[in-house]
């Protein structure tokens, strides 16, 4: 299964999105890698310190020229505002969050790319997101990426 379908799949499970965007915006963590590492985990695959490290690149890269910018200017069109009418500025903002998707998916595929082989079982989802997240930020924010581990489907 492509990590896109995972990740489409895991984000809809019960408290898995709540899980996520509280990753996001307590913790300062990249979503779209957490559920990378999640993947990897989930299928067998073990990417070394140097392929974590690449892989945090990408999304740093991905998130702050692109992902980040977009999900800003939806955040600021989701109240509405004063002299501009609800209904274009609801377009405008569902338009920039299917773009802020289109963004999130090129970036799971290039995460994906980056990704080794599966060389075995499946290991628990914590083990993959703590590896990455201690090398996303220098705290590793681990009650949270528990939570989020046991929300994602087995």
């Amino acid at each position: 299964m492509s990590l896109w379908d995972w990740a489409v799949a895991a984000y809809g499970a019960p408290g898995v999105s709540e899980a996520c965007l509280a990753l996001q915006d307590s913790h300062e963590q990249n979503v779209p890698l957490l559920l990378w590492s999640a993947w990897a985990a989930a299928t067998g695959r073990r990417p070394d310190a140097e392929t974590i490290e690449a892989a945090c690149d990408t999304a740093r890269a991905w998130d702050g020229v692109v992902v980040a910018p977009l999900r800003a200017v939806r955040r600021i069109l989701k109240a509405p505002v004063p002299d501009i009418d609800d209904g274009p500025r609801e377009t405008i903002r569902t338009r920039i969050k299917g773009l802020e998707l289109e963004a999130e998916r090129h970036l799971l595929e290039a995460l994906e790319a980056l990704a080794p082989p599966p060389t075995g079982a499946a290991r628990p989802a914590i083990d993959g997101l703590a590896a990455t997240a201690r090398v996303w930020a220098s705290v590793t924010p681990r009650p949270a990426l528990i939570r989020l581990a046991d929300a994602l489907p087995a």
